[in-house]
C-alpha cells in the first residue's frame, strides 16, 4: 500500500512535467528524527521477528515510539504538501498499536480472502483477530486495524485505513514536490533591492492573516498581504480571516521559495489545474477525507442493501429504507445551510463526520434487534450529511483560489466517481469475505468518517466576517434573506430553474432506465439485469470522462455556456435514448449523458461559490439544492404513474426534451448565456 502511493505519487508527477532532481531541492525540517523513526520502526521489526528476547521484552515501547518520533518529524513538516495526511495515518496506526500492546491486529476473514494464512503472519508483530466479528474485535479497535484485503497478484496485502491514509499523503507529498522545487538561495552579500522576491510555495500554506475587512470585493485594496492563492480568494466578495485560534497542520506556511521574479499567473499555469490542486495542502486534505468516507459509504450502501433484503425478502421493505435515507433532504434540505452560515463551518464538518461515525457504528446492532429500527438510524445518518454538504461547499471557496474553482468542484465529483469505481467494487469484495458478519461494512464505514474527521481538524480554515452581527439577525431572517438574494440575482435564479428541469429528467430516468432495459433494449443474449448494469456502468464512465474535461478546459469556456450546453446536451441524449433499442446506441447515449451531465453541475457548483458572498453560502446553496432535488424526487415518484399511462419511452423522451429547452432557453438571456 505505502510503495503504491509512493509509485503513484512520483509516476503521476513525471507524467505531468516533473522531475526528479526536484526531490533533492527539498528542504525537510529534522530530517534525522525522521529517519531515526523509520530506523528503529524496521529495525525493530527485524530483531521481534528473530526472536531477540530484549526486544521482546519492550516491543510496545520500541514500535509506538517509532510512531511518536514519526508524527513529531511529521508534524514539524506540516506545511509541506501531504504530510498533514500523512500524520493522520500514522496517528491512527499508532493508537491501534498503543492498545494492542505494540501489535497491528489482522482480521482472519481478510487474511484469507488476499490469499494468506495464519502461518504467513508473524506472531510478533502481528495478532489476529477472529472472523467472527463480537466485542474483542471493537475493543481491539478492529475497525482501523488491517481489514482491507487486497488480493492482487505481486502486491496481495492486507492493509489498515491508517495505511490508505498515509499512502495518500505521500503520494500527494511526492506529486507536488517532482512538481516545483525551490531556486538557489540569493548570496548574503547581494544588493537588497536585487535580491529575489519571496513567496510560499503554492498551497503550502493552508491560511494567512488577515486584518478583517469589510465591503464588496471591489473595495478591497490591490495589495493584500496575503499569499496569492488567498490573495485571489479574498477577492471573490468576503473579506478572510484565519480559521482556528491556534495553529493547524496546514496552517500558515514557515518556510518560504526564493523566485528570480514575481509570481504571474502564467508561472503557476505550467502545472495542470489538478496539479496546482495537489500543491493546495487544504484541499488535498479535505478531499482526501471527502474520498475515505465516500468509500465507506459505497460499502455501507451496497452491504446494507443485501442485508435489508436478505432479512425481509420484500423489494418494498428495502426500497423503504432508502426512501427513509432521502426524505431528510426534502425536511431540513433548505434550513441546513441556514443554520450553518450562522456557525463556524470547520466545526460543523468535524461534528458532522463524528455524528455520522456514532449513528453507523449503532447501525448493525439496531439491525439485528429490530429490522424496523434500520429506518430511523439511515435517516438521521442523512440528516447529518444535510449539514456537512452546504458546510463544505462553503469552505471549498476560502481555500482555493478562483481560478481552480472549476477544477477543485471537478475533482470534488472526480472522488464520487472514484468511489463508485473502487468503493462498489471493495464492496462486492467484502460481501464475499463477510458472509454473516455484515457489520464489519458499518464499522468500516464508521472509521472512515473518523479519520475524515481528523484530516479535516488538520486544516486551517479563514472564518468568515459576517456583514452583521449575528447576535442581531433571527433563524427566520437569514433564511428569507438568503432566498431573496437567491431569487434577485438572474443568473442563479435561471441556473436553478435549468436545473430543475433537468435533474427532472434525471429523476424520471433513474428508474424507468430499469425498465426500459428489460423491456426495450436488444442485448442479444445479455439478460436485463446485465443491460442495465452496462447502461449504469456507461454513465459512471461519463462522469469520469466530464469531470476530468471540466477540470481541464473549464477556465476556457465561460460557465454560463458549459451549462447551457450540458443541459442540452444532457436532454437531447435523453431524449434519443428513449428512442432507440440497439444496446451499443443506448451505452454510447449513456455516455454522453453522464459526460453532459458534469458539463453542468461542475460549472453551476462553480458560479454559486463566485457569485454568493461567503456569510450567504451555505444557506443559498442548500435553497437552491431543496428546489432542485425535491423535484427531482416528485418527478421519481410520479415516473412510474406517467410511464403507465404515456408508456415508458414517451415519459423518458418528454422529459429529454423539457431538459434540452431549459438548456437552451438560456441562450436568450445574455447575463445567464455569458455567465
Amino acid at each position: 500500500m505505502l510503495l503504491g502511493g509512493i509509485a503513484f505519487g512520483l509516476i503521476l508527477g513525471l507524467l505531468t512535467g516533473g522531475r526528479l532532481e526536484h526531490i533533492g531541492s527539498v528542504r525537510l525540517r529534522w530530517p534525522a528524527l525522521i529517519f531515526l523513526a523509520v530506523l528503529v520502526r524496521y529495525g525493530a521489526e527485524i530483531l521481534l521477528t528473530r526472536g531477540f528476547e530484549p526486544a521482546l521484552a519492550i516491543q510496545p515501547i520500541l514500535l509506538v515510539g517509532a510512531s511518536i518520533l514519526l508524527l513529531i518529524g511529521l508534524w514539524a513538516n506540516r506545511q509541506l504538501p501531504g504530510m498533514a495526511i500523512a500524520f493522520v495515518g500514522v496517528a491512527s496506526n499508532a493508537i491501534v498499536l498503543a492498545v494492542n500492546g505494540g501489535r497491528m491486529p489482522i482480521w482472519a476473514a481478510s487474511l484469507s480472502a488476499a490469499g494468506f494464512s495464519p502461518a504467513d503472519v508473524s506472531p510478533a508483530i502481528h495478532t489476529i483477530l477472529p472472523a467472527s466479528l463480537d466485542t474483542s474485535f471493537v475493543v481491539h479497535l478492529g475497525p482501523f486495524a488491517d481489514v482491507i484485503p487486497i488480493p492482487l497478484p505481486l502486491i496481495a496485502n492486507v492493509a489498515s485505513i491508517g495505511d490508505v491514509v498515509i499512502a495518500f499523503g505521500l503520494a500527494f507529498f511526492l506529486f507536488a514536490i517532482v512538481q516545483q522545487a525551490p531556486e538557489p538561495e540569493p548570496s548574503a552579500d547581494a544588493d537588497r533591492d536585487e535580491r529575489p522576491q519571496l513567496r510560499p510555495t503554492l498551497g503550502l500554506a493552508g491560511a494567512a492573516r488577515l486584518s478583517p475587512l469589510a465591503g464588496p470585493a471591489s473595495t478591497l485594496p490591490a495589495g493584500t498581504g496575503l499569499i496569492p492563492g488567498l490573495s485571489e480568494a479574498s477577492r471573490l466578495d468576503r473579506p478572510l480571516i484565519l480559521g482556528s485560534a491556534g495553529i493547524s497542520m496546514s496552517s500558515p506556511a514557515i518556510a518560504t521559495f526564493p523566485l528570480s521574479r514575481p509570481a504571474t499567473l502564467g508561472d503557476r499555469a505550467r502545472l495542470n489545474p489538478y496539479g496546482r490542486l495537489a500543491l493546495n495542502g487544504p484541499f488535498a486534505t479535505l478531499w482526501t477525507g471527502g474520498l475515505l468516507s465516500l468509500f465507506g459509504d459505497r460499502v455501507n450502501q451496497a452491504v446494507l442493501a443485501i442485508f435489508i433484503f436478505q432479512q425481509s425478502h420484500s423489494f418494498i421493505t428495502t426500497s423503504l429504507v432508502f426512501f427513509a435515507a432521502t426524505v431528510p433532504n426534502l425536511v431540513f434540505g433548505s434550513l441546513a445551510g441556514t443554520l450553518v452560515d450562522r456557525v463556524n463551518q470547520k466545526r460543523v464538518l468535524i461534528l458532522s463526520d463524528l455524528l455520522r461515525a456514532g449513528i453507523v457504528f449503532v447501525l448493525p446492532l439496531a439491525a439485528v434487534t429490530n429490522i424496523l429500527l434500520v429506518f430511523p438510524v439511515v435517516f438521521l445518518v442523512t440528516t447529518v450529511s444535510i449539514f456537512f454538504r452546504p458546510a463544505r461547499e462553503s469552505v471549498i471557496p476560502r481555500i482555493v483560489p478562483t481560478d481552480d474553482l472549476m477544477a477543485a468542484n471537478s475533482a470534488t465529483w472526480l472522488a464520487e466517481t472514484l468511489a463508485d469505481i473502487v468503493g462498489y467494487g471493495l464492496a462486492g469484495l467484502l460481501v464475499i469475505v463477510l458472509g454473516a458478519n455484515f457489520e464489519l461494512a458499518f464499522w468500516f464505514d464508521s472509521a472512515t468518517y473518523v479519520a475524515s474527521a481528523a484530516l479535516i481538524a488538520s486544516v486551517a480554515i479563514p472564518l468568515v466576517v459576517h456583514r452583521t452581527d449575528p447576535a442581531l439577525r433571527t433563524f427566520r431572517g437569514d433564511f428569507l434573506e438568503g432566498w431573496r438574494f437567491l431569487r434577485n440575482d438572474t443568473v442563479l435564479f435561471a441556473n436553478t430553474l435549468q436545473g430543475i428541469a433537468g435533474q427532472m429528467a434525471i429523476g424520471v430516468l433513474l428508474p424507468l432506465s430499469a425498465i426500459y432495459a428489460f423491456t426495450v433494449i436488444k442485448g442479444g443474449t445479455f439478460p436485463g439485469a446485465t443491460i442495465y448494469a452496462f447502461l449504469e456502468g456507461a454513465i459512471g464512465v461519463g462522469n469520469l470522462i466530464g469531470g476530468i474535461a471540466i477540470g481541464l478546459i473549464g477556465l476556457k469556456v465561460g460557465k454560463g455556456r458549459l451549462v447551457i450546453a450540458g443541459y442540452a446536451v444532457t436532454g437531447a441524449c435523453i431524449a434519443l435514448y428513449s428512442r432507440t433499442d440497439f444496446l451499443p446506441a443506448a451505452i454510447a447515449f449513456m455516455v454522453g449523458i453522464g459526460i453532459a451531465n458534469l458539463i453542468f453541475v461542475i460549472p453551476s457548483q462553480t458560479l454559486f461559490q463566485q457569485r454568493v458572498p461567503r456569510d450567504m453560502m451555505a444557506r443559498v446553496v442548500s435553497i437552491r439544492f431543496s428546489l432542485v432535488l425535491g423535484c427531482m424526487t416528485l418527478a421519481t415518484g410520479a415516473s412510474g404513474v406517467l410511464a403507465s399511462i404515456f408508456g415508458v419511452a414517451n415519459v423518458i423522451g418528454g422529459f429529454g426534451v423539457l431538459a434540452c429547452v431549459a438548456g437552451l432557453a438560456g441562450l436568450f438571456y445574455p447575463a445567464v448565456r455569458d455567465a
